[in-house]
C-alpha cells in the first residue's frame, strides 16, 4: 500500500543550486526555476535569467542542494 501511495505523489523537479559568480567569485544560492532575473549581490552581474520553465544559469554551478 505504501509503494502505490509514494508513486502517486510526485517529487519536485526544481532545486536550489549553489553558484559562483563569473565576475567576482561570490557564492550564492539560486532557485533553478527563478521567475525574475537574479543578479549578484556584490557586483550586479546577471547570474540567472528566467525562461518559460527552468532559468538559464550563467554562473558556474557548484552543487545542487537537496
Amino acid at each position: 500500500m505504501t509503494d502505490s501511495f509514494e508513486k502517486s505523489i510526485p517529487s519536485p523537479v526544481s532545486r536550489f543550486v549553489q553558484v559562483v559568480c563569473n565576475e567576482c567569485g561570490n557564492r550564492m544560492t539560486v532557485f533553478d526555476s527563478a521567475k525574475t532575473t537574479v543578479r549578484c549581490s556584490v557586483c550586479g552581474a546577471v547570474v540567472a535569467k528566467p525562461t518559460g520553465g527552468k532559468s538559464i544559469i550563467y554562473a558556474k554551478k557548484e552543487k545542487v542542494l537537496e
